[in-house]
């Protein structure tokens, strides 16, 4: 049953290490629902895109759909992070810094209570929010820049370890057509033993970038 066992862990490395090899794995983290407002729970399609850019540390929001809804605003709570810096609007996404209400919707919910770092977050714009918000198949990228001394590696860290956490809210959500908000989920520690060996990303299930 050992021998069983260790051959089982050896194959799924060597499949990790072939995936690896044709593409470079991206950190990616998805979201669970604070707040539960009679929705939709629509976590499972929205995720995020941690990679480095430079000296600075790219957030890519994705809502993948298929159920519609909109990511209207975004959040990020302490960490790594010195200032928001930069923010690239995808096809159809309309954000500017910070955002209106100031702390996530429904933050005292999330345990530890997500506290809304002072002007780390964006939301879409007026008049038309939920059009100008993060829609299925849309994506929205902010950029930060990093306290002295830290590092994007330092970064990934601080998401593994729960000491930085973005959060999200959402509206429009079909069919019920209202709100919630949601965090990110905190990486399982087996995830975190393959990310350290370089093989994969920190969340569940792995995206590549094209």
């Amino acid at each position: 049953m050992r021998n069983f066992k260790m051959l089982t862990m050896l194959c799924a490395v060597l499949l990790v290490l072939g995936m690896v090899s044709s593409a470079s794995a991206i950190p990616t983290y998805y979201f669970f629902n604070i707040t539960n407002n009679g929705n939709t729970n629509v976590g499972g399609q929205l995720y995020v895109e941690v990679t480095a850019s430079g000296s600075e540390v790219e957030f890519a929001f994705f809502n993948a759909g298929p159920i519609g809804s909109s990511i209207t605003d975004i959040y990020f709570d302490d960490g790594t992070l010195l200032a928001l810096s930069t923010i690239v609007n995808g096809a159809g996404v309309n954000f500017a810094s910070p955002a209106t209400p100031g702390d996530l919707p429904g933050g005292n919910d999330a345990v530890p209570p997500f506290v809304t770092t002072d002007a780390f977050s964006a939301d879409s714009s007026a008049p038309d929010v939920m059009l100008n918000g993060v829609n299925p198949g849309e994506s929205v990228e902010i950029y930060f820049s990093l306290q002295a001394g830290k590092t994007y590696a330092d970064t990934i860290a601080a998401l593994a370890n729960g000491s930085l956490r973005m959060g999200l809210h959402v509206q429009a959500i079909q069919p019920q057509g209202g709100s919630d908000s949601y965090v990110n989920l905190v990486p399982e520690p087996y995830t975190l033993l393959l990310l350290g060996l370089g093989l994969v990303g920190v969340a569940g299930v792995r995206r590549f970038r094209k």
